[in-house]
């Protein structure tokens, strides 16, 4: 099992456009054996420190191994998606790990 964090950073006013991809993508995990443990909207109050720009959301999300990720990332249904991705988000900070 692994798991991923990842610090979504948006592009001003292309948030209904990361809306749409997000609306294809996340049901997609589940075909690759990935769930989505929290998806999380964070607004400036729920930082107690934060050094430089704040996420628009964070991901923490499972998949049973990093193949069924890599799987995921190459799946061609989502890369006829990737252009909303692309014209929507500025970056992203993606954190992989395992359960201690």
């Amino acid at each position: 099992m692994i798991y991923l964090t990842q610090l979504i950073f948006i592009l001003d006013g292309k948030e209904n456009t990361f809306h749409e991809f997000e609306d294809f993508a996340i049901p997609l995990l589940e075909k690759y054996s990935g769930k989505m443990i929290y998806r999380i909207r964070p607004t400036a109050e729920n930082f107690i420190s934060p050094e430089g720009d704040l996420p628009y959301e964070v991901h923490f999300i499972s998949f049973d191994s990093d193949e069924q990720f890599q799987l995921f990332m190459k799946d061609d249904s989502r890369l006829a998606f990737l252009h909303l991705k692309e014209e929507s988000i500025r970056s992203t900070l993606l954190v992989k790990g395992t359960k201690l």
